[in-house]
Parts: C-alpha cells; structure tokens; sequence
C-alpha cells in the first residue's frame, strides 16, 4: 500500500469516527443536515474520504443520504430501538446464566473496576463516559463466557438502540438506578443466582421501554 493511499484510509477512518461520535453524543441531533463540503472544510481534508465517510455512516442508518437534497443525520427508528433491545434481551439473559456457571477472576475483577469507575462518573455528571463504561459492564459479561464474538455481531443491530440509550443518559435518565441494577446484576453472578440474575437483566434491559415513551414526547423531532 502506497504512502498516499495509507494517508487517505487514515483520513477516512478519521472522518468517520468523527461524525459517528458527534452524531452518538447528539453534538449532530437527529434531523440536522451535513454536508460533505462543510465537513470537509471543518476538518481540512478532501471530500473524498468525507463522502466515503458518510456512505459508511448510512449503512449503518446513522445518515439519511438524498440525491439532489442531500444528507441528514437519520431520526432514532423506535422499531430498530425495540429490534435491538429484543435481540439484547434474550442472548444476554442467556449470557448472564453462563456467567453464574462460570465468571473468571480475571473478569470479576474488570467488572468491580468498571462499577466503581461508573460512581466515580455518574458523581461528575459525565454521561459520555458513563455510557462507555455501561457498555463495557455488558461487553465483559460477553468477554467472561467466550462470547466476544456474539458481542461484536451485536453492534451494528444496535445502533438505534444505543443512540436512544445516550440520550436517556445524556438527558433524563436515573443514572444512580442503572448503576445501582449493575451491581445487583454483578452480585447475582457472583453469587450464582441464575433465575433472579436473568430477570434481574431482563428488567434492566427494559428501562429503555419504560423510558422511551417520556422521551418521544419530550424530544418528537428526533423520532421516526
């Protein structure tokens, strides 16, 4: 691979991670037009990598692209947000019955971290960092029985489900009730507790059912 091709892989990666955190973290809300010029401008590159960019982005529903209108961040589809906690709900359940079975050392130690990390942000407010470490709470659970593949797979089902999650988190979510599930979920496995474990996932998995109807009626215009 030539100097320049390296260059522009990298600078499409760049472009990409880019748009995708602003348009996880709503810096680009739902409905907002882009432009490939204006990011490209902003980030002092070609448009070339940017227009790669943003076909990767609309494969994974995150773009609306429109010939001759052209392009928007996607609104949050609350049919994928339902397929996507769905799908979650029953591997995770089953995954949570394996941890009770069998939780290394190793794993357990990564999830006290990761919980004790989650107090630490929920006390500073930063929900940025709290949904990374939300994430990492289940993506450990996966890691811990053998699942890390069934993990990645998950992602790209995902992607309306967590962009619902960030906003719960970003704007009106009990931060201290999700934790709080955490570490009973954590107590559960340790204790190896697998009937009251995996409803225990079930039912946090669920908050975001409680909790979407609240914020389709406060945020309308970021729905479809």
């Amino acid at each position: 691979m030539s100097t320049e091709q390296k260059l522009k892989g990298s600078t499409r990666a760049y472009s990409y991670h880019f748009l995708k955190d602003k348009i996880m973290h709503l810096e680009l809300e739902p409905g907002t037009k882009i432009s490939e010029k204006e990011i490209a401008d902003e980030l002092n590159v070609s448009r070339t990598p940017v227009r790669e960019a943003f076909m990767k982005l609309a494969e994974e529903e995150l773009l609306d692209i429109v010939p001759q209108s052209g392009s928007a961040v996607s609104l949050i589809n609350l049919a994928h947000v339902e397929e996507g906690r769905f799908i979650r709900e029953k591997i995770e359940k089953e995954i949570v019955a394996l941890a009770c079975e069998s939780f290394g050392e190793e794993f357990r130690f990564r999830m006290e971290t990761n919980i004790a990390l989650q107090d630490v942000c929920a006390g500073k407010n930063n929900f940025h960092k709290l949904f990374e470490l939300d994430e990492e709470f289940h993506q450990i659970l996966f890691d811990g029985t053998g699942k890390a593949r069934t993990w990645k797979m998950l992602q790209q089902l995902n992607i309306h489900f967590n962009r619902l999650r960030l906003l719960r988190l970003s704007k009106d979510s009990n931060w201290e009730n999700i934790i709080s599930q955490h570490k009973e979920i954590y107590r559960l496995i340790v204790n190896q507790e697998t009937t009251q474990a995996t409803q225990m996932m079930e039912n946090h998995l669920r908050l975001v059912v409680v909790e979407q109807d609240i914020l389709f009626e406060k945020y309308p215009h970021y729905f479809v």
